[in-house]
């Protein structure tokens, strides 16, 4: 019971330091929700300029373009947040002089990667449903019909594939300091080929293949599913299991990577290095 209560207390309290950090910044921290407002008028606007013409590809969806895209663009901070939460508390803590501080704890080194993405995921999550409330209220975005338990499911699996593609990130960023390909190769093609402003079917055969790759392409299929058309969990699956593989096989490789990172800039002493 006590080492449970230590593995909850120090995540709360990473949590509980980002929050403080980040809300006494009281204008910037209010400018962050504001600009939510600015992002979904102009996707109502550009939904607007699209009318029909996207109906075809749509149709699958609810043929609705601005559901399509609230959708897509919620998920995709998803994915920018795990994709640089990771590397950016490891910079942030090697330039603050706190990361060799931390690694000398007792506390395992995933737990103080993922505590450190915890107030990113969580205040990703608030701003997600500020836009589909504020679409729902102001946009008429029908989710009545929706599977909520299906779409978490996605979500949490898609927080996990994402996830790990940014511990491998924060490995590159321990030992190179700066540029990491793989990061923006990952994250230009998911922009492309993930299907987060169109359908993949407006891509060539081939291209829709290689989209397949990649776990956003699966995680915006199935929550539009399961949201827009209210598809059972058991009609997820074809989005569900890519993900847990995805899932099931990145996870472990990207915290030993990670972890081989750590031993590289221990032992040419460029840990606390930026």
């Amino acid at each position: 019971m006590n080492n449970l209560y230590l593995r909850f207390r120090k995540p709360v309290a990473f949590l509980r330091r980002d929050f403080l950090n980040e809300s006494s910044y009281k204008f910037s921290f209010i400018v962050h929700f504001m600009g939510i407002i600015f992002s979904v008028l102009s996707i109502y606007f550009l939904s607007r300029l699209v009318g029909d013409a996207a109906l075809p590809h749509l149709s699958g969806y609810g043929g609705d373009y601005f559901s399509f895209v609230i959708i897509g663009i919620a998920l995709a901070g998803y994915m920018q947040v795990a994709l640089g939460t990771f590397a950016g508390s490891i910079r942030e803590a090697q330039i603050t002089g706190t990361l060799e501080a931390m690694l000398a704890t007792r506390t395992g080194v995933p737990l103080i990667i993922l505590s450190s993405s915890l107030y990113s995921f969580v205040i990703t999550s608030v701003r997600i449903l500020i836009y589909l409330f504020f679409g729902a209220l102001a946009f008429g975005i029908h989710l009545e019909q929706s599977n909520y338990m299906g779409a978490f499911l996605i979500l949490c699996l898609t927080i996990v594939c994402f996830s790990s593609v940014g511990i491998l990130s924060a490995g590159f960023i321990m030992v190179l300091k700066k540029g990491d390909p793989f990061n923006w190769i990952f994250t230009s093609l998911s922009w492309l080929l993930g299907g987060i402003y169109y359908p993949i079917t407006v891509l060539p055969e081939w291209l829709q293949t290689v989209s397949t790759l990649f776990p956003i392409t699966h995680a915006l299929e199935g929550i539009r599913l399961a949201l827009l058309q209210g598809y059972s969990t058991r009609s997820l699956l074809p989005a569900i299991l890519p993900l847990l593989g995805f899932g099931v096989v990145m996870i472990p490789i990207s915290i030993w990577i990670f972890h081989h990172a750590i031993r590289i800039a221990k032992s040419n002493g460029s840990l606390t290095q930026y």
